[in-house]
């Protein structure tokens, strides 16, 4: 399931508007089915205690914490309403739904298919078309040499590339924008940030190099992670390296543009915090907003969404950028 294989499952065709059609009578239940036909393959996980969580977050929670907080912000700088959007990592669907909810034109690629199976029922379930291509996100200029976006959106899979992957999809999807067009990364951890909540729940262990991190996993409290990585093998490092390690401003400034040049237009954190003042006063209290201060104090010049606990942040191509 981390090959390379590639199959197109719809037809793109962002150019074309979507009309919704009439939903399954119980979506969910739809979609539960689908999940775990699909996706949840292996029972003695789903039977457990994190498995039944990570199935209530796929089923609906996603769903609505997109609704609540990523679709809003999206919108304050882009209206959905018509965007022709990449949707790169669409995982299950919950985002994919979400955008198309929206009025957004969407074209959906992940490099599971049994993740593409899932989004494509979700959003049938709910009486939403969307276009979908299995596919690695280096890929993604072959496979679109023509088309046009109006927003591109690595969501949560940045991290689950390997370097040379990464180098490839963040720099072709940033030829393919025209000036105006936003790109956007949604839940990539930041490998400045001190505590990897993401993966490991360690402290500092994005700053580790990949093979120290990966036999420092041992040390991990996270069930069906720690167990995995006591010996090393190229196929292990592989599956490792795609769990999830963080991502800088580094990779932007060698791989789309040097950072001045780079118009980063909003921060998903910053909105949230603007929006919900108890959140703000979480960020204040825990010492994450100290810790964003020390980060901002040796860059000066580093914008504030780079300093997030995780990398939530658009950008807008420019003319000169």
């Amino acid at each position: 399931m981390l090959s390379n294989y590639v199959s197109v499952v719809n037809a793109p065709a962002a150019s074309v508007s979507r009309v919704p059609r009439q939903p399954a009578d119980d979506p969910l239940a739809v979609v539960r089915e689908s999940l775990v036909r699909n996706y949840f393959t292996d029972g003695a996980y789903l039977a457990s205690a994190i498995g039944q969580k990570d199935l209530a977050a796929h089923l609906d929670g996603r769903a609505q914490h997109n609704r609540e907080r990523v679709a809003p912000w999206l919108e304050s700088f882009r209206p959905l309403a018509g965007a022709r959007v990449l949707e790169i990592g669409c995982g299950t669907g919950a985002s994919t739904l979400v955008l198309a909810e929206h009025g957004a034109v969407v074209t959906a690629v992940d490099i599971l298919e049994a993740s593409i199976r899932a989004a494509r029922d979700r959003c049938r379930a709910d009486g939403y078309d969307a276009d979908f291509l299995v596919a690695n996100a280096a890929e993604v200029k072959r496979h679109f040499p023509r088309t046009s976006f109006d927003v591109i959106v690595f969501y949560a899979a940045l991290e689950h590339m390997t370097h040379e992957e990464r180098r490839a999809a963040m720099r072709d999807t940033w030829e393919m924008l025209d000036p105006g067009a936003f790109w956007v990364v949604i839940e990539t951890p930041n490998r400045l940030w001190h505590y990897d909540n993401h993966t490991a729940l360690l402290p500092f262990y994005h700053w580790l190099p990949d093979r120290v991190a990966f036999e420092y996993s041992r040390f991990s409290e996270r069930e069906y992670f720690r167990e995995i990585y006591l010996d090393h093998t190229p196929e292990k490092e592989l599956h490792f390296l795609r769990r999830g390690r963080g991502v800088s401003f580094h990779e932007f400034e060698l791989f789309m543009a040097p950072r001045q040049q780079l118009e980063v237009v909003s921060c998903l954190h910053a909105f949230v915090r603007a929006r919900e003042p108890e959140e703000r006063q979480r960020w204040i209290a825990s010492g994450d907003a100290a810790f964003a201060g020390q980060l901002q104090r040796a860059c000066p010049d580093l914008h504030e969404a780079f300093v997030q606990p995780a990398l939530d942040l658009a950008i807008r191509k420019t003319a000169t950028s």
